[in-house]
């Protein structure tokens, strides 16, 4: 048996405690891979009998058997188990069974002594067919694994595992192309192109976003590429506060000389961070400690702490009526490019959206998500947006004709 060598994020599919793994995000992650050899490692460790289920399996051609196979084959176990045309036997009394959903409801009801359920494709998975299988799954310490590429909001797997409102002993896992260490060249050929040319389809292949109403999306005016800061450059920071939920973030910036094209090169990205290690998480942004940096201005006590760890040119952001507005408008104006080490930069660009009412419309109204980063970007070119708009109000002068 050759030695399993799982990413990082897999690890978790040995851990007895989650009675849920959700595991979400793009293509090329490595999901259907790294879940198969965990699975097949651990029915060779102790008998465990594994269902493998989508929602519409017509032949075992749909399944995930030639996933597992192909463990077996790369892992070197092709002597432990025997796979047979509709499952996977092994010498221990481990098995693995393949149905589909919803073909086969009232099989599955009848079905006992699972111990783990996967549930691949889980994004087609119907509400009934989750009322069926959840409860099915009932052996003491038993275990259901989702795997999916994510589509809609509303798609009953979402539902069931949307953020804050999951079933107990749920384990999260949003894993994309960049968790994945065998991402293969083919596909990352693919990605860079969508990357460059189509950033919503990078965005939901790739990153795992919704598909979203591009008429309903904020930003299109931006890009991701590799560059490096000129010498001469003059950097911006902004900072946004986290809290229970939200993410603490600095961002550095930099305007080219026209003003017409915005560089994001650093970020720096925590939920949860304590105060007391916020200086900690500003030093992986390069010059952090010597630029000025605008922070979000509903915070003077941690602006106060940074003042007082080594951020003496950190300053509050003016705000007021209709600066957030004003603030994405300006970020609208200009080109913006992204370096790809700012993965939650990224995200945000291609996920923050007006909201869309019950007809469909497009309401002049932003969604109050995914824009901490969006957030910390409007600090950091605050005052050059004020600088341009004193500019436009400021009046014309008309030459004389005596200056001709």
């Amino acid at each position: 048996m050759t030695t399993a060598k799982l990413p990082d994020w897999a690890q978790c599919l040995f851990d007895p405690a989650p009675r849920y793994f959700a595991i979400r995000g793009g293509r090329g992650s490595s999901k259907s891979r790294s879940v198969a050899d965990a699975l097949i490692l651990r029915a060779a460790q102790k008998p465990i009998r594994v269902l493998c289920a989508r929602e519409i399996q017509d032949s075992i051609k749909d399944s995930v058997k030639r996933d597992l196979d192909d463990s077996i084959a790369r892992l070197g176990l092709e002597d432990f188990y025997t796979s047979t045309q509709a499952e996977i036997r092994g010498v221990n009394g481990s098995l693995f069974l393949f149905a589909g959903l919803r073909s086969n409801v009232s099989s599955i009801k009848s079905m006992a002594g699972i111990d783990v359920c996967w549930v691949e494709e889980a994004q087609t998975v119907s509400r009934h067919s989750l009322d069926v299988l959840v409860p099915t799954i009932r052996q003491p310490g038993s275990q259901l694994i989702f795997t999916w590429n994510p589509l809609n909001e509303h798609d009953a797997v979402e539902v069931m595992f949307r953020k804050g409102h999951e079933p107990p002993r749920t384990h999260r896992c949003e894993v994309n192309y960049v968790d994945n260490p065998w991402f293969p060249d083919e596909l990352r050929e693919l990605m860079e192109h969508h990357r460059k040319t189509d950033l919503e389809a990078y965005a939901h292949i790739w990153l795992g976003h919704f598909k979203k109403r591009s008429d309903a999306l904020v930003f299109r005016n931006w890009r991701v590429d590799d560059f490096e800061a000129p010498a001469d450059a003059e950097f911006r920071f902004g900072a946004d506060w986290g809290y229970a939920q939200d993410p603490t973030v600095l961002t550095r910036c930099y305007l080219s000389p026209d003003k017409r094209t915005l560089f994001v090169d650093y970020e720096a990205w925590a939920i949860g961070c304590e105060t007391v290690n916020l200086p900690e998480l500003f030093l992986e942004v390069p010059g952090s400690e010597r630029w000025p940096i605008v922070a979000d201005s509903s915070r003077p006590e941690t602006i106060s702490h940074m003042k007082k760890h080594g951020f003496k040119n950190i300053h509050p952001s003016v705000k007021g009526a209709g600066s957030i507005e004003d603030g994405v408008e300006f970020l609208r104006s200009m080109e913006i490019v992204v370096h790809p080490r700012c993965v939650h930069v990224i995200d945000e660009l291609a996920r923050y959206s007006y909201k869309v009412d019950e007809a469909g419309r497009v309401l002049p109204v932003f969604v109050d998500k995914f824009n901490n980063s969006i957030d910390s970007l409007r600090y950091a070119l605050e005052s050059a947006r004020r600088l341009q708009t004193v500019a436009r109000k400021a009046p014309k002068m008309i030459p004389s004709e005596s200056r001709w």
